[in-house]
């Protein structure tokens, strides 16, 4: 039986009558290397099957190339396609993201720790449900962090990228109005998020401005399909709404659901509007009218930022902030014609 050995920086080395240091610096994106010698290593390395290691690497350059990715909304299936374009544009920029789960950790230290032990280059905070102390945390440890779908604050110590929450809310409750409810319902995601909290402060601020009632509000405890469903059935229980706006397209799902087994028609006799249009909201069982939160520029912009400050980690802190728009499906009934809204 034949044993396959690795091949070393050593074998490389004398295969191309260079020293190992011209086989390292072939390998060290920035290094100092003739072409000519670059040439010679770079064909002996085809010839046996030569890859560098970034274990290796890492050690000579104190870079690992890993992003830790810190999230912890892992019951939202919206979360795969986060993850999915997270990882996809780490790696077209030759970064790998390095993810942990904070489903059940409330102490960002743990966190900080573990990704120390890793030698990660930055962080990318991508939740909304996290207290401050997470992001700030890995910034007071000089760890260059971005919080991605984070809280608006025009006095952040801490770069943020994201979308304006209470502006969103405003648009939800215009939106409704426009249609014509009066009788609105909100189910909102954990009561503890900041997007949460933020959005329900717009909404219930513009709804006061267009002379409505305060809003019916349930929370759901988590993100997910059942706690909206919980949600809504508690809100039925007490109250009679015409429209409801839910915080996140998976629990507007559960609720649209909850709505169907009481006998209401959609959007004949009760409508609904999500948020985020995540793929699923546009499936013909709910063809859901939501709010587009853009996650990809919001992700390709928290990338950019983390990458960059690798690089230069005394970069001023800046929040950038992305539009939401309404993308028009049939869970709504639509405005009457001689209606025009606005924010």
């Amino acid at each position: 039986m034949d044993v396959l050995l690795a091949v070393t920086l050593k074998d490389v080395a004398e295969r191309a009558g260079v020293s190992r240091s011209a086989v390292s610096r072939t390998f060290t994106e920035g290094a100092s290397i003739s072409d000519k010698t670059r040439r010679k290593v770079e064909k002996a390395a085809r010839e046996m099957g030569y890859r560098p290691s970034l274990i290796a690497r890492s050690l000579a350059t104190n870079r690992t190339k890993l992003i830790g990715l810190v999230a912890n909304n892992f019951r939202n299936p919206v979360f795969l396609e986060v993850f999915d374009l997270f990882t996809q544009t780490l790696q077209k920029r030759g970064y790998r993201p390095l993810l942990v789960n904070l489903s059940t950790e409330t102490d960002p230290e743990k966190s900080l720790d573990m990704l120390r032990q890793y030698r990660v280059d930055g962080v990318i905070v991508a939740t909304s449900t996290l207290p401050p102390s997470f992001p700030s945390a890995f910034r007071k440890a000089g760890v260059p962090v971005i919080h991605a779908f984070g809280k608006f604050d025009s006095h952040a110590d801490i770069h943020v990228v994201g979308i304006d929450n209470q502006r969103c809310g405003q648009m939800a409750a215009q939106t409704l109005f426009d249609r014509g409810y009066r009788a609105i319902g909100v189910i909102g995601g954990p009561q503890s998020a900041t997007s949460t909290q933020d959005r329900l402060a717009g909404f219930e601020q513009r709804l006061k401005q267009l002379g409505i009632e305060q809003a019916d509000v349930r929370f759901a405890h988590n993100y997910s399909y059942s706690a909206g469903r919980d949600a809504m059935i508690d809100l039925m229980s007490e109250k009679q709404v015409e429209a409801v706006f839910c915080g996140d397209d998976v629990i507007c799902m559960g609720a649209m659901d909850a709505a169907r087994s009481h006998g209401l028609s959609i959007p004949d006799e009760i409508g609904f509007l999500g948020f985020n249009d995540m793929n699923m909201a546009g499936w013909a069982a709910y063809d859901l009218t939501t709010i587009h939160q853009p996650t990809s520029d919001i992700i390709s912009s928290a990338v950019e930022l983390v990458v960059a400050m690798v690089d230069t980690p005394e970069r001023s802190t800046e929040t950038r902030l992305f539009p939401c728009s309404i993308v028009e499906r049939s869970s709504l009934r639509p405005p009457p014609t001689d209606q025009v809204g606005g924010v």
